[in-house]
């Protein structure tokens, strides 16, 4: 998918960053049109060389960036970087705290020469007690409580995504282009942070309110009560996973229409939602039947023509091929091996108009090239620092 839509042309972006964090922030500025430069170690980020369930980290929160590998342990190396993000507006930097410091590439350094960078570091914690410690999205979600909320009482678990690293990026955006739009008035920049720790507890914030208000403690999503009557999955006749939900009485009421279920219909004390919460143990075994012998597809085409909210319970795979996905919310990805594959687009619009692909995740130093030559950078001058292993070719 290819458009001309990049309301952040212009902005340059230089990244130094690793697994999902800060390639995510860096992701979601290119998606929008930023000219995102990776600067990566001589061998290339380690990303690339996940197995297991990081196998997909590098690629999906890649593309549309240009990747420069450069040995910073080398004075050349140190003063082309220097040069690069001094070109920049925004720099993203998601390493253990203080690492890109001995270099002189942290704030306080970059910005006594370069007043207008917007600086955004992505850790584990904020400014306070914690904020030596290191953490990951799931050290974030056992310690802010998400865990706990989406396990079992006794088994807290981690969400089935990285979910903290990701919308922890997404508030790294956020607190950027608040940077870069308070900089067009004073013509200084900020150092923005956002963290993991932080995230998740903004994240569980509705169960603290929760637990305030009501006096409980909030149980477990997994074993919690539901506020409305029907909000359940149920299997159906092809030994699927159906989610329905009816959360108004005027649903109610059509939904009993459409399924000819006459006596829920006429009994009042399931007129409202209070009733059908009261009643649940009534209602629900004998859903469970009669979804239990429709196929799926005619179970959610009824529920689709009555309006009501439902939804396949499906795996991440499934969505390759769903047809609303592939009206557009899908990017070709190529491969460095040829295959291609379909990953999520950015997940706004702007005019009925979303974000795609203008380049793959880039090879390792694919742009070293360019690079070096926008910054005044001779070919032999080029050829000489790869050669002398400074850069990578």
């Amino acid at each position: 998918m290819q458009n001309s839509l990049q309301p952040l042309r212009g902005i340059k972006v230089v990244e130094f960053s690793h697994m999902v964090m800060g390639p995510a922030t860096g992701l979601i500025l290119a998606d929008l049109g930023a000219e995102v430069i990776k600067v990566e170690p001589l061998k290339g980020d380690n990303t690339r060389r996940l197995k297991g369930s990081g196998a997909g980290y590098f690629t999906m929160y890649n593309r549309n960036k240009k990747s420069l590998c450069v040995d910073l342990d080398t004075a050349q190396g140190l003063q082309l970087v220097k040069e690069l993000v001094a070109t920049a507006d925004v720099v993203i930097e998601n390493f253990r705290p203080d690492a890109l410091e001995k270099y002189g590439l942290d704030y306080d350094s970059l910005s006594a020469k370069h007043p207008g960078i917007v600086y955004c570091s992505l850790k584990g914690f904020l400014s306070g007690p914690y904020q030596h410690r290191t953490a990951l999205d799931e050290v974030a979600q056992m310690m802010g409580g998400l865990a706990y909320m989406t396990g079992l009482p006794d088994k807290p678990m981690r969400a089935g995504a990285s979910v903290i690293d990701i919308t922890g990026a997404m508030f790294g955006v956020i607190g950027i282009l608040a940077a870069l739009q308070e900089r067009q008035r004073s013509g200084l920049g900020k150092k923005v942070q956002s963290a993991l720790f932080e995230t998740t507890a903004f994240l569980v914030g509705q169960h603290i309110a929760q637990g305030a208000i009501s006096g409980v403690e909030p149980p477990p999503m997994s074993v919690r009560q539901s506020a409305w009557g029907v909000y359940d999955s149920f299997t159906t006749a092809d030994n699927e996973k159906v989610f329905v939900a009816v959360v108004s009485d005027t649903q109610w009421r059509k939904f009993c229409e459409a399924f000819e279920l006459t006596d829920f219909a006429g009994d009042t004390r399931l007129d409202t939602n209070s009733g059908r919460f009261d009643h649940r143990t009534m209602i629900i075994p004998k859903l469970t039947l009669v979804f239990a012998q429709m196929p799926t597809d005619s179970l959610m085409q009824k529920l689709d023509a009555i309006g009501l909210p439902y939804a396949p319970v499906n795996k991440p795979m499934d969505l390759v091929s769903d047809p609303h996905l592939n009206a557009g919310g899908l990017v070709d990805i190529h491969l460095e091996n040829g295959s291609h594959i379909k990953l999520p687009a950015l997940p706004i619009e702007m005019n009925q108009q979303k974000f795609g692909l203008r380049c793959n995740p880039p090879k390792e130093s694919e742009n070293v090239q360019q690079l070096l030559s926008t910054l005044g950078y001779s070919d032999a001058q080029i050829t000489q620092l790869i050669a002398y292993h400074v850069v990578r070719g």
